[in-house]
């Protein structure tokens, strides 16, 4: 058994490094004991220090367990020093698990079919198609009842004849998995076979939030965070809620209907926008059909990529043959496009290429029209001039 099994609350283990080597160009070392615990069965690996070194990570194979390291351990036999808060909230969200797991599926009927424990916010996977809202806050109650009601856990091994004989809640053993099978009971409430590392009462989980649900692969995922979690999400989400309020400048009571109500003005400010833009592209395509040049040539400030389709739809559409250069140049950066019917007998793509290199940057389109983003549009006049020689008429 090792250290970390025995103990999930030790911090600091002298060890021995019994051999050094690399996985896949990650160095490692095996050491004699650990209280560092490999990654397994949802609960992602410890982090610590050894010597001089960083544990960046730690992994069971079928004979031993792994320490990949930053560097250099410096000795043979080193101080292994853990992650603290990082192994505690580990163990409060494994043992919420637990917990969670019991009473889902003791007074719900959801069995876990899988669990996964996040950076952020942990889930777990249940065999029921949907959990109502009612019922999900029928559980987080019950759950903050045994939490309050300090429920010891412990942990013990067993052997598998004696496994046989119990009430044990399992999703199976690992594969390959032989000799003693390790126990992990909150008294009165559960016991499930599991290898992770455990509060030693509930009461230390302090707390849970279940945050909603999502459907999958026929069942539900269930989100939740537990312990410190969920205090540093309420301090997220109150800061949150005090640039909210400031940025409305209303209460919290107040901001949702302030925000509805500007959201509806913004909406409405842009469909004035669209039209005005719509508006705008007619008026410049009327300019622009009654200019005598054999391409037409158009530069807008102040404009986007949006407003140049506009307008060369509108002049596709307006039946004339001669095509059109239109550029613009706004916050954004500067947008070209080279529109042409096929009337106008200009092959389009190797001229909108010729164009977009004079531009200093790419295009890309369909044969009756060519856009893209300039780098520079100092050359704009050598690309209309290159478009009027593209011209049929101009050979």
């Amino acid at each position: 058994m090792y250290a970390f099994e025995s103990d999930p609350y030790r911090t600091e283990l002298n060890v021995a490094v019994i051999r050094s080597a690399e996985q896949d160009g990650r160095p490692y070392v095996v050491l004699d004991d650990t209280i560092l615990y490999p990654a397994g069965g949802g609960q992602p690996a410890d982090h610590g220090w050894i010597g001089n070194a960083v544990v960046i990570d730690v992994e069971r194979t079928a004979d031993e367990i792994r320490h990949f390291v930053d560097g250099p351990i410096g000795d043979d036999s080193a101080l292994l020093r853990l992650d603290w808060a990082r192994r505690f909230d580990h163990m409060q969200q494994h043992t919420a698990q637990h917990l969670i797991t019991a009473l889902a599926a003791d007074e719900h009927g959801w069995q876990t079919t899988s669990f996964h424990l996040g950076a952020a916010v942990s889930d777990v996977e249940l065999d029921a198609p949907e959990v109502a809202a009612d019922a999900l806050h029928r559980l987080e109650d019950r759950i903050a009842e045994h939490i309050r009601q300090a429920h010891p856990v412990a942990s013990r091994r067993v052997s598998p004849e004696t496994f046989q004989t119990l009430d044990v809640r399992t999703r199976g053993l690992p594969d390959g998995h032989r000799g003693d099978i390790r126990l992990v009971e909150i008294e009165g409430v559960d016991c499930n076979t599991c290898g992770g590392t455990h509060l030693a009462s509930t009461a230390e989980i302090e707390s849970v939030v279940l945050l909603g649900t999502e459907s999958m692969r026929g069942g539900t995922r269930l989100h939740w965070v537990a312990g410190e979690r969920v205090r540093r999400r309420l301090h997220q989400q109150e800061r949150h809620a005090a640039a909210i309020r400031g940025a409305f400048e209303t209460s919290d009571e107040e901001v949702l209907q302030v925000a509805e109500s500007k959201l509806e003005r913004l909406k409405a400010a842009e469909r004035e926008i669209k039209a005005l833009r719509a508006s705008l592209a007619r008026e410049a395509t009327v300019a622009l059909l009654a200019s005598s040049d054999a391409v037409l040539d158009a530069h807008f400030d102040g404009a986007d990529a949006g407003f140049l389709q506009l307008v060369a739809r509108q002049l596709l559409n307006a039946g004339d043959h001669r095509a059109a250069l239109l550029t613009a140049e706004g916050p954004s950066g500067a947008y070209f496009v080279v529109c042409a019917p096929p009337k106008a007998g200009l092959d389009l793509r190797p001229a909108g290429a010729r164009v977009a290199e004079l531009l200093g940057g790419r295009g890309g389109g369909s044969p009756e029209m060519i856009q893209g983003k300039a780098g520079s549009l100092q050359r704009r006049a050598d690309a209309k001039a290159g478009l009027e020689r593209d011209l049929p008429s101009a050979g």
